[in-house]
């Protein structure tokens, strides 16, 4: 089978995608026995039109296989605690997801082996730190992450080389941005040298309600901003908040200072882990044909999706030329 000769390597953030796949489109679309399919014809033709814009050479789908993983749980009880599913006769520690969206993350790692397409999970951890780490690792193509997620923006880099990008697609495929260290520098006010690691310890600071962080009182996204650039890191910084003679305002150091526990609880929850134990389901490689056509044309009848399914199988052929 053959592959592109060129082209970077593709990271997909499974979840991010197919939640807003599931939202995106009516659930009144069906297969021919009635169960909803929206998310699966949505994220199908999300990957076909993400693997035609950006031509990569390799693709990772990459899945959380722990969405609150235990030791971020430990630092910080609240980390996506108003997720929880408290619905009678929940699993404990199970995420609130439609009843209708579960079924179809079935059907879309089906269509994803019968493709050829690799997904990778990492035991315990979340699709971020599996993307974390594939993100570091690399040393030979230039690497695109696409999410949803802003924390991911910590993952931006030009050296060392090669580079990394974040597509931020929290406002839709169409409204989509391809966002580097100038980009996250430019618009948050952080560092361009550091934005990536800069990001992180701003978001902490800042706090992010949507994972259930608090962030520090009084602090918001300007004054985190200005703090991160001033000291250069989270660290400098709370080593001046304990250092008496550091020159910091005295209102400042005193609402850091009673935010220290949080601090240093919160700074590793929202930094990604970077060097998980990913497994992939097969090479990475982006195949220019499907690894099981008979199979896919099979799983695009059942779930009534034969035109984003033929809309991905061009995108693989297009990649070829």
């Amino acid at each position: 089978m053959s592959s592109p000769a060129a082209g970077p390597l593709l990271l997909l953030d499974g979840a991010s995608l197919w939640f807003r796949a599931f939202h995106a489109i009516p659930e009144k679309i069906t297969a021919p026995d009635g169960q909803p399919v929206n998310a699966l014809r949505g994220f199908t033709d999300m990957v076909a039109a993400l693997i035609t814009r950006h031509r990569p050479a390799r693709l990772v789908v990459c899945l959380d296989l722990d969405w609150r993983p235990q030791f971020r749980v430990d630092l910080l009880p609240s980390y996506k605690a108003h997720r929880l599913d408290d619905a009678a006769g929940a699993e404990p520690g199970a995420e609130q997801v439609p009843d209708t969206l579960t079924p179809q993350v079935d059907m879309i790692l089906g269509v994803l082996a019968a493709a050829g397409i690799a997904t990778g999970g990492a035991a315990g951890l979340e699709a971020d730190d599996v993307i974390g780490t594939l993100a570091s690792r690399e040393r030979t193509d230039p690497t695109i992450v696409v999410s949803g997620d802003r924390d991911l923006l910590q993952l931006v880099r030009d050296e060392p080389a090669p580079p990394v990008r974040v597509f931020y697609v929290g406002r839709g495929l169409a409204r989509a941005e391809l966002w580097g260290p100038a980009e996250v520098a430019a618009k948050y006010g952080v560092p361009q040298q550091n934005a990536g690691p800069a990001y992180a310890d701003m978001a902490t600071l800042r706090g992010d309600a949507s994972d259930g962080l608090p962030g520090v009182a009084g602090i918001g996204d300007k004054s985190a901003a200005t703090l991160i650039s001033r000291f250069g890191s989270l660290d400098a910084l709370i080593a001046a908040v304990h250092d008496p003679n550091a020159d910091l305002a005295q209102g400042v150091r005193a609402k850091l200072r009673a935010a220290d526990d949080y601090l240093k609880a919160a700074s590793p929850v929202v930094r990604v882990v970077r060097d998980a134990q990913v497994h992939l389901s097969g090479p990475d490689r982006l195949p220019t044909v499907p690894a099981d056509p008979e199979g896919l044309h099979t799983l695009a009848a059942a779930y009534n999706a034969e035109s984003p399914i033929k809309r991905l199988v061009k995108a693989l052929e297009s990649v070829a030329g």
